[in-house]
């Protein structure tokens, strides 16, 4: 197929975590969260087992609580991470640790919560394949989702804080035992949609043929 390969490549590379730049009064609907869903789903999965399951929380009640388990964790991960960040003169990460802080600050105000999960928890002392599979039939998913709220004007930032207190957001939520969450996503529309490519290292650096 004859793609456009400059829009596709601007998808690619301009799909950024986003934070400050969330439109947090500009409702999301109900339909546009499912549509990107269902993009998202095309995603592979492990053995096609198609594990992934999608708590979306858009009750201010709900978000609010789940906002100050978030900051429990974030209040001192966040700044402890920034000071260091500082210290080695990594200008790009202090400027990404600021964000997250505003965003952690703000959390309750996204209009949505997007919580991937997984169906089947792995059992404490799993075999490194079983989690990186079941790792692996979620993720893929979670990019597509973003990269289709991107190309609709929407945007997230795929945050993980909130995890040290899954067992309270599950009981919070009605998540059943059994289900694993992998991360938070909090989705809005955003303002502009001029992203840029993020700085990174060159390919050659960091890649190897054959060898390490």
């Amino acid at each position: 197929m004859n793609y456009d390969l400059t829009m596709t490549d601007d998808l690619l590379s301009t799909t950024r975590a986003v934070r400050k730049r969330l439109d947090f009064d500009r409702p999301v609907p109900r339909e546009v969260i499912n549509e990107c869903l269902e993009l998202a789903i095309q995603a592979p999965t492990a053995s096609n087992s198609q594990t992934w399951r999608w708590m979306i929380v858009d009750d201010q009640a709900k978000k609010t609580a789940i906002a100050e388990l978030y900051r429990k964790t974030s209040n001192l991960y966040l700044a402890r991470s920034a000071e260091g960040a500082k210290k080695r003169g990594d200008e790009q990460t202090v400027r990404v640790y600021d964000s997250a802080e505003f965003l952690a600050q703000n959390l309750e105000r996204a209009p949505v919560f997007v919580i991937p999960c997984v169906q089947g928890r792995p059992p404490e002392g799993s075999p490194l394949l079983n989690i990186v599979s079941a790792m692996g039939s979620i993720f893929p998913a979670v990019w597509s989702f973003q990269l289709a709220l991107r190309s609709r004007g929407l945007g997230s930032a795929l945050t993980t804080l909130h995890l040290v207190h899954e067992k309270e957001v599950a009981e919070l939520l009605g998540i059943p035992e059994t289900v694993l969450q992998v991360g938070l996503l909090p989705v809005g529309y955003t303002k502009g949609t001029d992203f840029k490519r993020a700085e990174r290292e060159p390919v050659a650096t960091i890649t190897h043929w054959n060898e390490w």
